[in-house]
């Protein structure tokens, strides 16, 4: 499928992929595709950085390509490395035959029928559907030293394999790089990618990713639920709820046959929608009351 070629095209494409974007990332996502940048996406846990990726790639018919990034990340697991078994095998081959050159030697084994392609080099390589969606996912968890050798991957799309050359990419894929800001991203990196933060939904964009993602859960359950999101959003928590518990949690209470929020369901799931013990002691009995005291109380303004 080709690109979007405006930024309405952009939000059909990411709307067929049941993705409810605001018209300013689909400003952001449109750019990037139009003029071939890398796209840095920041933002909390949980608010759909990395389903942008996802849902690019199922709409443009792309293969998805993913680095999931962690301390102590070096090349071997994300660029390439050497399948030095095989390499062996060769070498006690060769020796058998007689071939007893060395450089003749070295230049066989180290032959791309030898290397093993990781993301970051399988990304470069040309696709028939057409460039895949590299997705560089959580950048901030590696450390300093693999954010620089990215350098050269974004601004130039190629690797450098010292044995072989320097590997280009004849169409650059399209690339997706998300942190949860765990850490700073550095400048120089930040300079070669396209930048967006991406926010907590306001409550009307929130509802409707739930009738898209949860159509099975009850409009008045999910009219609450996404009221009852939005205050704990405006409380000061170890970690506040993400799009991705709220969906988790209207599941939930989908599956527990409820229909619509009460002090003891509220009660009795609050670890679907809070991952940390302190904030779901801070929130279970009378805040959890108060809060769905006010839902009604906003309901009733509302008839």
């Amino acid at each position: 499928m080709t690109l979007p070629s405006s930024i309405d095209e952009t939000v059909d494409l990411l709307a067929r992929g049941s993705y409810v974007a605001d018209r300013s990332l689909s400003t952001v996502v449109f750019l990037a595709l139009k003029m071939g940048r890398p796209l840095l996406l920041e933002g909390e846990a949980g608010v759909g950085k990395t389903e942008i990726a996802k849902v690019l790639a199922q709409a443009l018919g792309r293969r998805l390509i993913r680095l999931q990034c962690y301390e102590g990340l070096d090349t071997a697991a994300a660029v390439y490395e050497w399948n030095y078994q095989a390499q062996m095998i060769e070498i006690r081959l060769a020796e058998a035959e007689g071939v007893e050159t060395r450089d003749e030697l070295g230049k066989d084994i180290f032959s791309e029928r030898f290397l093993i392609r990781r993301p970051l080099l399988q990304a470069l390589e040309p696709s028939v559907e057409g460039p895949p969606v590299l997705l560089i996912d959580e950048l901030d968890r590696t450390d300093e030293p693999f954010e620089a050798y990215l350098l050269e991957v974004l601004s130039d799309f190629q690797v450098t394999v010292p044995e072989i050359g320097t590997i280009h990419a004849d169409n650059p894929p399209i690339v997706i790089v998300t942190s949860n800001r765990t850490r700073e991203i550095h400048d120089a990196l930040k300079r070669r990618c396209l930048y967006h933060w991406v926010d907590y939904p306001n409550a009307e964009r929130e509802l409707d990713i739930l009738r898209l993602k949860a159509p099975q859960a009850p409009e008045e359950l999910s009219q609450q639920v996404v009221a009852f999101v939005q205050q704990l959003r405006q409380m000061d928590l170890y970690k506040s709820p993400g799009v991705a518990e709220t969906l988790d949690w209207a599941n939930a209470l989908t599956h527990l046959n409820a229909l619509s929020l009460d002090a003891n369901n509220v009660n009795d799931t609050l670890g679907t929608l809070l991952k940390y013990q302190d904030d779901i002691a801070r929130v279970q009995g009378s805040e959890a009351a108060r809060i769905l005291e006010e839902i009604r109380m906003a309901a009733s303004a509302a008839q």
